[in-house]
């Protein structure tokens, strides 16, 4: 599969970012143990850049060649972030007003855009469905940002705050795509598409050879994207893909099973609620239909075992973190990929000895119930 995404471009940039550590790959013997696999291996972004979720890495990159692109400040100039500060005031001069980040999240990738606007000096408006977690609002207010909530749910949180971007100085950051989105916006989110590479780059250091089977938690696709374009650019022949759901927010099995885009209407309620998006993004649904071997959905009572089996192995995960573990637990109850809620023609899951789960959050809402002893 070729496309024109470097996705090692931003490594060199978040790696100039105060704070900056690869986070750890770690081995899951409990988990591998509850697949039947010989090995497991856990990508752990709980902890990243002083946030608790991989988000930062597609809003900080998009960000940066935003600026680039508008203002002339180079990502290189991220590496001190006062001068930065300083120069953006520069090149937004009054009665401009500044510059202010704009987007729709459920939480995680809200609170990483707000975080970059508060590295910058810029402003920032997150836009939640109503009923999101106190604890995640929180999170955005603390780090400056004005939070407006919306009564429907993800996708008509994202077109709420498109028409909030149209405002003079505004900069949509937004990880999802539609169609007829504006041009510039689109680029926006293929950005932030790029940044995610960062976090394959990583583990092409430390993942030799490749696993057999790479699960992918999807939500509106924007990860296993990058994912789809990071295996298949390589030389190597790429692992199997499989994308993991929510029960009731499944729009990639959908959309694989009927050969387009599906949306799947709400309410979507399940604890993984950073993966409770009906509707793929139509960015990633190309590279989504061409690069993915399988798709499952998986349920509440999955994932809360996926949460438990990943505290035994020392990662403390939340629900959506979790949620590509409760994938691998699906696929070994059905013992073959292509039976029961999985996408593809069938591949036997008995010839995978090695995983690769992306675990993507830690917790974000220690309000919620969860098994003895774990905490963050």
């Amino acid at each position: 599969m070729r496309t024109r995404w470097p996705m090692d471009a931003a490594l060199p940039f978040h790696a100039q970012l105060p704070g900056y550590a690869a986070t750890p790959l770690r081995p899951a013997p409990s988990l591998a143990r509850s697949a039947g696999l010989e090995q497991v291996w856990v990508k752990d972004e709980s902890h990243r850049l002083g946030l608790p979720a991989f988000k930062i890495l597609g809003s900080s990159w998009a960000t940066a060649r935003a600026f680039q692109e508008r203002f002339g400040l180079t990502p290189e100039g991220w590496s001190e972030l006062d001068s930065l500060r300083l120069a953006l005031a520069a090149a937004t001069r009054p009665p401009a007003g500044g510059v202010t980040l704009v987007t729709a999240s459920d939480g995680n990738h809200g609170r990483a855009v707000a975080r970059v606007a508060r590295w910058v000096g810029a402003n920032a408006r997150i836009h939640l469905p109503r009923g999101t977690a106190e604890a995640r609002v929180d999170a955005i207010a603390r780090e400056g940002a004005a939070v407006l909530f919306c009564d429907g749910d993800h996708a008509a949180t994202v077109r709420q705050a498109a028409r909030d971007a149209d405002a003079p100085g505004s900069i949509l950051v937004q990880d999802t795509s539609w169609p007829g989105q504006p041009g510039p916006w689109q680029q926006i989110s293929r950005w932030i598409v790029q940044g995610y590479g960062t976090l394959f780059a990583e583990m092409a250091r430390g993942c030799e050879p490749d696993p057999d089977m790479v699960l992918l938690p999807v939500g509106v696709g924007s990860l296993a994207a990058a994912a789809v374009v990071w295996y298949h650019a390589r030389a190597a022949p790429p692992p199997r893909l499989v994308a993991v759901e929510p029960v009731g927010a499944s729009c990639a099995l959908a959309s694989l099973r009927a050969g387009k885009p599906v949306t799947v209407p709400g309410p979507h309620r399940s604890s993984m609620v950073g993966l409770d998006c009906g509707e793929l993004s139509s960015l990633a649904w190309p590279l989504l239909r061409r690069g993915l071997d399988a798709a499952v959905e998986t349920g509440d009572e999955r994932v809360a075992k996926a949460v438990e089996l990943l505290q035994r192995d020392g990662i403390v995960a939340g629900e959506s973190g979790a949620a590509a573990a409760a994938g691998l637990l699906e696929l070994a109850a059905a013992r073959l990929i292509g039976e029961g809620s999985v996408a593809s023609a069938a591949l036997p899951l008995s010839s995978s000895r090695t995983a690769l789960v992306l675990v993507t959050e830690g917790i974000t809402d220690p309000a919620r119930p969860r098994p003895p002893g774990l905490s963050d």
